[in-house]
């Protein structure tokens, strides 16, 4: 279940940083709403995770998705380039990702 409550946590973490791109469009309070419980939610589940899975595994896994989820909203939603050496890149974010669930 910790697992689920890192997937959880790198999701929201996006979220959070999808209500930082939309701040910078719009000063309404439902930009900076999604911000504060997006991140409020990852740090919460990502606290949770930490009760069976060691802190360099779940720092790791959470900023991997965090980051790779971030830069594929990007491309898919803000028009961020989908050049083939930036896909490349999210794409060894991944399996560094993965891997680092299979060793652990």
């Amino acid at each position: 279940m910790d697992w689920v409550f890192l997937i959880g946590a790198g999701l929201f973490e996006v979220a959070g940083v999808i209500g930082i791109n939309k701040m910078k469009d719009s000063k309404g309070m439902i930009p900076l709403l999604i911000m504060i419980a997006g991140f409020s939610l990852s740090f919460l589940l990502l606290n949770q995770s930490l009760q069976t899975i060691s802190l360099g595994t779940a720092y790791s896994v959470w900023t991997g998705i965090g980051s790779a989820g971030s830069a594929l909203i990007g491309i898919l939603f803000y028009g961020d380039s989908k050049s083939w050496k930036r896909i490349l890149f999210i794409s060894m974010i991944i399996s560094a990702t993965v891997g680092l669930k299979l060793v652990s």
